[in-house]
């Protein structure tokens, strides 16, 4: 599953963010996570989107890439932002991808913005707003990973590895196929 969101950080929320202990998503435990968030999202005009492991797969099938349908999500999530009216300085996307290929790969996307956009690496260390995303992101991720683990039955990792393997196994016994497809990233 991804999970997508774009956010408005005006200069005034700078300090409520810092104070709150806002910074990179890596640094924070789930937990710590989990309990900024309802204030990030009471505060903080923000857009997420979520892909489930399902429609992931189907869009997959459908001749998208991991890159694009990541390009997808995030131009949208802008698009939706920018909708409400917010007016952003500059708009900054962490880099998962090269600048050039993030634009080849919005060409083919419908909504679209004349704002331009800045993919930069490690951007969440330097910009409060993709901070604050990546947290909602995340918060939004694992929310709905617990909702999946509650659905089928398994606590569900997140991630590769061997314990996702295990899992994946006792789904694949216990419900067939279409349990991989509803749970994980099929390709």
């Amino acid at each position: 599953m991804i999970a997508n969101v774009a956010s408005f950080v005006p200069p005034e929320q700078h300090d409520f963010l810092r104070k709150l202990g806002v910074g990179n998503s890596k640094t924070l435990t789930d937990q710590k996570i989990r309990q900024i968030v309802p204030l990030l999202k009471e505060k903080i005009q923000h857009q997420a989107l979520l892909l489930s492991p399902k429609k992931y797969n189907q869009v997959i099938a459908s001749g998208y890439n991991a890159v694009s349908v990541k390009v997808a999500l995030h131009n949208q999530a802008i698009y939706l932002l920018l909708q409400t009216g917010v007016q952003p300085e500059k708009i900054v996307i962490d880099a998962f991808t090269s600048g050039k290929n993030y634009q080849k790969y919005l060409k083919n996307e419908r909504n679209r913005f004349d704002f331009p956009i800045t993919v930069e690496e490690k951007a969440e260390g330097k910009y409060l707003a993709v901070a604050v995303s990546s947290i909602i992101a995340r918060n939004l991720f694992l929310e709905n990973l617990d909702k999946l683990s509650q659905e089928v039955g398994y606590t569900l990792p997140s991630g590769a590895g061997a314990k996702s393997d295990q899992v994946a196994a006792k789904l694949l016994q216990a419900y067939g196929d279409q349990a991989l497809q509803a749970t994980a990233k099929y390709h």
